[in-house]
């Protein structure tokens, strides 16, 4: 038998897949709350993912799956989806295999890390992380104003997806609905949000990877955000209907609120009064907001200080969060000390500056100063898991014990950086600078 390109599932969960086939399409009613899918050499379905039957390997990935007795492995990154609707769920996988070793990573949706190189030697280990499934619906007249280049993002379709890379060795994959879990909803710019291709990244995907299976991260940013069109696209009323009491709303804006030069604009005026109201607003529904203070740019001054590029709104959000007792992330002061900590020189190694031909389809020069790599990125999670720590803030005990202290001022070396690359790239610039 071809033992590629296809997965075995055991008569139950056939059944069950079967039994709750509705659960597929778009007016579902009935939901069962856990899906298992096992891999293994007696599989008799060759399964590539189609809307019909709600699950499988996607984005033409089934064909580098090969199984081995009890699981598979892939050469090249794989894409499994399962058709879900909104909502968290709690993935489980059973990782390793009993042939050699094996190292995986895994990503969702669109490239949130959530295992970094775990490593099996002749032998099955089983990881659990939460995953945010989402949708821009928020009622029955209502929905999140998505931007064109969002559309196509695995953010935001109709099924949860799994990246696994590395050499990985998969035997099962269990997802299970939970209902009650703590949140962190994210809101902000392009510094913030899930980067859905390579090798733009930003420190909202990188940071789920240190988090226990307690909590969930709903990260709400996008690229070109301020605070005002994050509130008109209904971003922060999405967040508000979803919000319950012990959630959290982390809070980072500045970069685009800068460019508005309209009536009422500035750090002082219409920024001030939309942080407040946000603050207010979560309050009010029992959550817990927290501001983090823009990211900087990275310019240098010849004397390798870094040039500050936006103006008094840090200052604005320092007031607010003072005013209010609202927990503060200094992100703008820890990044210019993480940035000089590296040098003029160094610090591009952060950031998405690549020469022509390093991606697919790239045939200029990448040199931005405003968005990150993924180790960059990396590095900006640290630094907010840091002042997550610094603040007391009871988030702390669900960071894993891969994060103990962060010192911006000793920051890690790109060379150290081994987390394998998506096979999914795109050479244009994400919306803001």
């Amino acid at each position: 038998m071809n033992l590629r390109n296809c997965f075995c599932i055991s008569k139950k969960i056939r059944l069950l897949l079967f039994l709750t086939l509705p659960f597929f399409s778009t007016n579902a009613q009935r939901i069962s709350s856990s899906y298992e899918f096992y891999f293994g050499e007696n599989a008799t379905t060759n399964i590539a993912y189609n809307e019909t039957i709600g699950y499988g390997f996607d984005f033409n990935s089934a064909h580098q799956v090969i199984l081995y007795k009890d699981g598979f492995t892939a050469p090249n990154p794989v894409y499994f989806s399962v058709k879900l609707p909104e909502g968290n769920y709690k993935v489980t996988l059973v990782l390793g295999n009993n042939q050699n070793t094996s190292t995986t990573t895994v990503k969702a949706e669109s490239r949130r890390l959530m295992l970094n190189g775990i490593v099996t030697n002749n032998e099955s280990t089983t990881k659990s992380f939460m995953v945010n499934v989402r949708s821009s619906k928020i009622d029955e007249t209502k929905n999140i104003a998505l931007k064109e280049r969002e559309l196509d993002d695995l953010n935001w379709d109709n099924k949860l997806t799994l990246e696994f890379l590395g050499n990985p060795a998969v035997r099962s994959i269990k997802i299970t609905s939970i209902k009650n879990i703590t949140s962190i909803f994210l809101a902000g710019d392009s510094t913030v949000t899930d980067q859905d291709l390579e090798p733009w990244a930003s420190w909202g995907q990188y940071i789920t990877s240190y988090f226990n299976d307690q909590v969930v991260i709903a990260n709400y940013a996008y690229s070109g955000a301020s605070l005002s069109s994050f509130k008109s696209s209904n971003r922060l009323d999405k967040i508000l209907s979803q919000m319950q009491k012990g959630d959290y709303l982390f809070v980072e804006f500045g970069h685009n609120d800068a460019k508005q030069h309209g009536k009422g604009d500035g750090p002082w005026l219409n920024y001030t009064e939309l942080l407040a109201e946000i603050v207010i607003k979560a309050r009010e529904k029992g959550g817990i907001p927290v501001l983090l203070t823009p990211t900087q740019r990275r310019f240098f001054n010849e004397n390798e200080t870094l040039k500050p590029t936006h103006g008094e709104y840090p200052e604005a959000m320092r007031a607010i969060a003072k005013k209010l007792n609202v927990p503060l992330i200094d992100l703008t002061q820890l990044t210019t000390t993480l940035y000089e900590s590296w040098g003029d020189e160094k610090s591009r190694q952060a950031f998405v500056q690549y020469p022509a031909n390093t991606f697919p389809a790239q045939t200029e020069k990448l040199e931005d100063n405003t968005h990150f790599n993924n180790f960059g990125a990396n590095e900006i999670a640290l630094c907010v898991l840091q002042g997550i720590k610094d603040n007391n803030l009871t988030l702390t005990e669900n960071i894993t014990s891969s994060f103990q202290e962060y010192n911006p001022n000793k920051p890690n070396d790109s060379k150290d950086w081994n987390v394998p690359l998506s096979n999914r790239f795109e050479s244009v610039k994400p919306d803001g600078n």
